[in-house]
């Protein structure tokens, strides 16, 4: 399994991760659920008209945060938006519950994948492992 592959299946174990952005001088984090591999990129889903979005296109930079069973993973890097039909589309194939709200020809559907990314998974009873992609 590749390191894109591993932070991927981690995220999607967690159920819930946490994805914290700025808004200004001021962090915001928030519940999220997707974590999709496409074209060996690590993508996330969203819609344009959401604060998340608006503040990613502002400042890429993010950081997200979620556990497993006590081990937990912190993943930074940027965001960029992919708006390619094929891009959205794989996104929602994997989701299917979020078609109900989002389409992949809705211009409002936004798909960002990460760039310049570092992931440390990290636990109480063993060292931290860092892996960038």
């Amino acid at each position: 399994m590749g390191n894109i592959e591993r932070v991927c299946d981690f995220l999607k174990e967690s159920g819930t991760y946490y994805l914290a952005t700025t808004d200004g001088d001021q962090p915001r984090v928030r519940p999220f659920g997707t974590a999709h591999i496409f074209e060996d990129k690590l993508y996330i889903q969203t819609g344009k008209s959401k604060d998340v979005a608006k503040q990613i296109l502002a400042n890429p930079k993010v950081e997200i945060s979620a556990m497993v069973k006590g081990d937990w993973i912190r993943l930074s890097g940027e965001l960029k938006l992919d708006d390619r039909y094929e891009a959205k589309k794989s996104m929602l194939d994997a989701y299917p519950a979020l078609q109900k709200m989002y389409s992949a020809e809705d211009d409002n559907t936004a798909v960002f994948y990460f760039e310049n990314a570092t992931a440390t998974f990290c636990s109480f009873t063993k060292e931290p492992e860092t892996i960038n992609f």
